[in-house]
């Protein structure tokens, strides 16, 4: 028996071993005892009492009976502890596929489980890669292959039987051995890895180089095995001096070293570009500890005996790779001067680096009716669960949600399906044919009349299913895409082409359909319309939504893409910025002579100013003389800035020219104009004062003391010893403004205190 263990990554083939089936089914069971003593193997008994006699005289390439290679993966898949119906469908995986039984046979006699399982893998099975799409397709073959089996072990099953495919590669002609071999390489193996299966993904690695680059390989074979002896007494002798260490700090420790894969070193040196010789952690020795306080006592036990080598620690336990790997990663330097690397897991950690996503599968009790179906099913899902809880803080989430699906429809965001050239389209989940022939191209769409699923022909609202080959059929007659197809289709792709084919077929009568609604809103709204559509404003307007000219404006107004009435208000807001200024001046003369013959009211409301007697004015008190409630003020009417307000002592009212005092208008405040309900202004006093020191501050608490807001402050002094304090400051009114001044007055030192006047 001993003769099946894997050597250094390979299995060694013992030609009896191999050809007695029994022997491996013997060999199956006690492996399944190893981890499940009590279980109740009678379902593997049946599994493989039916393969046998449905395989019955098959041979294989290599002359074996084809039996050999189910027993084969089955006992891949007990080595990965899997569940039994894991390995009862390992065993008969390829029985729907080769020989009488159907779906339904494996379905009466094994149930509905194992029969999803075989049939998850045959439909795998029927995927087929041409070796010149592979480079540009692999990464979207490994999703649809992830994709399209409905339950995570179906995967797992998949990877065993190529391990075992790839272990007996020596069959095939040299041209399908490279083929498989970067098959291999380009989809298994980085799925293996995805799912955290070391165990299958390094065996996976190095047998796809041997048959990829079998030169490359078999040097490297040599070169490591020169070397051997020399290698493993210098490995052995760190593994004593480590356990020894671990004893000493009562650390319980599991030590043990080994050569790295070949892949993994081959990968080094391509990357590195260094030859075997300069790749300094060829070994690695891993301790494995009880607990994770213990896998950091144990680290640093391990920095005190050896010198680490600077930025070569990695802490995969603190921050889990995505796969859900945990470790310490150490590099440290030996006493003889030669690099290793040392990781340190938890057996916990090391059962999930070795088996991944398979370490969730425990081999289920036989059903003895105390759990339902639906609590085994929870149990087997609980493990997506604390995926997710890692997956949280990962960057790679998105990408890695979508790969690791336990009942793959429950998360999948996207559908995976053929062109008839085998070329693989990823579209979003719901897809109809009409978003895949979009996604082939617009023309394709726009003639398309109907679709072939799988040879068959389907509705073209049909949903498209993980796998699905689909034939497009177009017809030059056809009339273009349907109104209803936007309600269909999923992809946004496919939404935009068909509308932008409706904008372009129908431009016609959507520019007429545009004029139409322009014209209505006008009329509903009382707006002229000739005085709108001048061509300076429909440029402006045009300008502002980014089309060439205003026919476009009409038609996106005609399929709905603008509304009329934004348009509109734009060309009236163009209109009114004219027609302002024409207002302002003959206009509003004309308007003075009216109202001067009863005066203008003047008031300043919360929302600004109010002048009673000439509408449409903008008011504004003038900034020379900043008249406030209850002086006496006069209006005057400026060229295109509406009225400003002055006091009538305003030094600029009293210079005025003859033509300019036409303007004058005559004007009063509001007589209910309440001193703190009114409108804030704006107070400007001089004082007159000799220069003394504390003068500012006494200002300043008159000012504090009746809550007046000051607004500016200048203070120029003279050599005489006098000074001119300029103040602006809010008041609400005339009164409240002498009171003010008279406390100001009341200082020492005051001389004078006058408004300004401009």
């Amino acid at each position: 028996m001993s003769g099946l263990e894997i050597v250094d990554g390979h299995a060694v083939k013992a030609p009896g071993d191999y050809e007695d089936p029994d022997r491996l089914y013997d060999m199956l069971i006690a492996r399944i005892r190893k981890y499940h003593p009590s279980t109740d193997v009678s379902m593997v008994e049946k599994a493989y009492q039916m393969a046998k006699s449905a395989h019955g005289d098959q041979r294989r390439k290599s002359g074996e009976p084809y039996i050999i290679h189910p027993l084969w993966v089955s006992i891949i898949l007990a080595d990965l502890e899997m569940d039994k119906e894991t390995i009862t469908a390992g065993l008969l995986h390829d029985v729907v596929e080769d020989t009488k039984y159907t779906e339904e046979d494996i379905r009466k006699e094994f149930g509905d489980e194992v029969a999803l399982l075989v049939d998850g893998v045959t439909k795998l099975g029927r995927l087929s890669y041409s070796s010149d799409k592979l480079e540009v397709q692999a990464e979207n073959l490994r999703k649809m292959f992830l994709a399209m089996a409905k339950d995570i072990r179906v995967i797992i099953i998949k990877l065993a039987d190529r391990l075992h495919n790839m272990r007996t590669l020596q069959f095939m002609t040299p041209a399908k051995q490279k083929e498989k071999a970067k098959e291999t390489m380009d989809i298994y193996a980085p799925i293996a890895q995805r799912l955290g299966i070391s165990k299958i993904k390094t065996e996976l690695d190095d047998l796809a180089l041997k048959y990829s680059q079998p030169e490359v390989f078999f040097d490297l074979v040599r070169q490591i095995n020169s070397r051997k002896t020399e290698r493993e007494e210098f490995v052995q002798q760190i593994v004593d001096e480590v356990s020894t260490h671990m004893k000493n700090a009562n650390i319980k420790a599991e030590v043990n070293g080994r050569v790295k894969h070949f892949f993994s070193i081959y990968k080094k040196m391509v990357n590195q570009d260094k030859t075997v010789d300069q790749i300094y952690d060829l070994f690695a020795v891993r301790i494995i500890v009880d607990s994770v306080k213990d896998c950091y006592a144990a680290l640093g036990v391990i920095h005190e005996m050896y010198t680490p080598i600077p930025g070569r620690f990695k802490d995969y336990i603190a921050m889990p790779k995505p796969n859900m790997y945990q470790s310490l990663h150490t590099t440290l330097m030996s006493s003889v001067g030669q690099p290793f690397e040392i990781q340190i897991r938890t057996q916990e950690m090391h059962k999930t680096a070795e088996y991944g996503i398979a370490a969730h599968w425990k081999y289920k009790e036989s059903n003895d009716g105390k759990k339902s179906v639906e609590a085994q099913e929870e149990e087997k899902l609980s493990w997506l669960r604390q995926i997710l809880e890692w997956q949280r803080d990962m960057s790679d989430n998105r990408e890695f949600l979508n790969l690791i699906k336990g009942d793959l429809d429950l998360f999948a965001e996207d559908v995976y399906c053929f062109t008839p050239q085998g070329d693989v389209k990823n579209l979003p989940n719901g897809s109809t044919p009409i978003d895949f022939a979009y996604a082939i191209h617009s023309a394709v769409g726009n003639k398309m009349v109907g679709a072939r699923v799988n040879g068959k022909l389907v509705n073209i609202d049909y949903k498209i299913q993980n796998g699905d080959r689909i034939e497009i059929l177009t017809s030059q007659n056809s009339k273009g895409p349907s109104r209803d197809w936007l309600n269909i289709v999923k992809s946004t792709q496919a939404k935009n082409k068909i509308n932008q084919w409706f904008k372009k077929e129908f431009k016609e009568s959507n520019i007429i359909r545009g004029k139409e609604m322009i014209a209505a809103y006008c009329k509903s709204k009382g707006i002229n319309l000739a005085d709108i559509t001048n061509p300076k404003y429909m440029e402006v307007v045009q300008k502002k939504y980014g089309f060439r000219d205003w026919d476009a404006v009409l038609a996106a107004i005609g399929h709905g893409g603008l509304k009329e009435g934004q348009v509109v208000n734009r060309l009236m807001e163009e209109y009114n910025k004219e027609h302002k200024q024409e207002l302002t001046d003959e206009v509003v003369l004309e308007r003075v002579a009216e109202a001067n013959k009863n005066k203008v009211h003047i008031a300043k409301s919360k929302s600004g100013i109010v002048v009673k007697g000439i509408d449409d004015v903008a008011v504004r008190f003038s900034r020379c003389c900043n008249p406030v409630p209850g002086d006496e003020i006069v209006g005057f009417v400026t060229r295109g800035r509406g009225l400003s307000i002055h006091r009538t002592d305003c030094v600029n009212i009293i210079h005025l020219t003859e033509a300019e005092r036409a303007r004058l208008i005559d004007a009063e405040w509001e007589s209910d104009v309440a001193e703190k309900d009114g409108g804030q202004y704006l107070a400007e006093i001089k004082m007159y004062t000799y220069d003394r020191q504390g003068l500012l501050m006494e200002m300043s608490r008159i000012f504090t003391e009746a809550e007046v807001d000051v607004k500016s402050m200048n203070v120029r002094t003279s050599k005489k010893g006098t000074a001119t304090i300029e103040t602006g400051f809010i008041v609400h009114g005339r009164d409240e403004l002498a009171k003010i001044i008279e406390k100001l007055r009341q200082l020492d030192g005051v001389i004078d205190i006058e408004r300004t006047t401009g």
